[in-house]
């Protein structure tokens, strides 16, 4: 684990945990302690660090602690599920997946936001109520772009249409997402198209001795009022170049989705390099991507 991710991790589990009880790391409200359980209890937003964009502008890097283990929870955008100021809607899910999600968005800030402003995410849900602050302090600076151990980067993903622009590393943002139709209960396909380096480090150093892929994909509900079922949600991909240890990769994954209602969807689409999601100790190495879809 480098420098960086300790601090960056340090800082995060400072947003959730204090002796006694809940507590963020730059604001003064306790929080109750809520431990995991199966279902009933409470979702708190995890903070992993802060990035400069291609434009030079500041990033937040957000994913959360859904402690419902084994229960997703649907919390709609306003009172409940609030990023102020500037929201309540920054692009934040509405559909919370059980346990740690690491990375999940962005919300990208104006070059003159300073270190003495702050935003909060506050979640509400099952009678709790918790908050994260999100600031820009050094110790929070990360590079999910580059892997410092064996230049390991993330992976590039292309969604929908292989000409589309590449994605690389978790900019994506829901405002600028493609968008489709659907009809309710009738498979909508979907393709994604991926590049990687095949670079791959452990705390061991040692290789990779298994047959997993390069590079795995993860469709999940991001928001919608229904369910949502994927046909093979985490793929392996079907490979076009490459698929060992420090060679250069390519790979196509097609899947399709129904839905159980009509209304405004969001979908997201998780791809991971060898390093697994949250980058196995590190802010690197992922490619986030989100697809709205218009169900009648």
């Amino acid at each position: 684990m480098s420098v960086v991710r300790l601090l960056a991790s340090l800082a995060c589990g400072a947003t959730l945990l204090t002796v006694g009880g809940w507590v963020s790391a730059q604001q003064a409200p306790v929080i109750p302690y809520e431990p995991p359980r199966q279902f009933g209890t409470s979702i708190t937003g995890a903070f992993e660090g802060w990035f400069y964009g291609a434009d030079g502008a500041p990033n937040f890097l957000v994913g959360y602690f859904n402690r419902n283990l084994k229960q997703a929870e649907d919390v709609p955008i306003g009172p409940n599920n609030r990023i102020e100021p500037g929201g309540p809607d920054l692009g934040q899910p509405t559909h919370f997946m059980p346990r740690r999600r690491t990375g999940v968005f962005v919300v990208p800030v104006p070059k003159s936001f300073t270190p003495a402003q702050k935003l909060t995410w506050t979640i509400t849900v099952n009678g709790q109520t918790t908050q994260i602050p999100l600031r820009l302090h050094t110790d929070y600076n990360v590079n999910p772009f580059g892997d410092v151990a064996v230049g390991n980067e993330p992976p590039s993903l292309r969604i929908l249409s292989e000409s589309t622009k590449p994605l690389k590393g978790p900019v994506a943002l829901l405002s600028g997402a493609p968008s489709l139709t659907a009809t309710v209960g009738t498979p909508l396909p979907l393709s994604a198209w991926v590049e990687d380096d095949g670079k791959f480090a452990s705390a061991t150093m040692a290789p990779v001795t298994d047959d997993r892929s390069p590079v795995e994909l993860h469709w999940m509900k991001y928001r919608g009022p229904g369910a949502v079922t994927f046909d093979a949600a985490a793929t392996k991909l079907e490979a076009l170049k490459g698929g060992k240890q420090d060679q250069p990769y390519a790979g196509k994954g097609t899947t399709s989705v129904k839905f159980s209602a009509p209304g405004e969807y969001a979908l997201m689409l998780l791809a991971t390099d060898y390093s697994g999601e949250g980058g196995n100790g590190e802010v690197c190495c992922w490619t986030n991507a989100y697809v709205k879809v218009s169900v009648k």
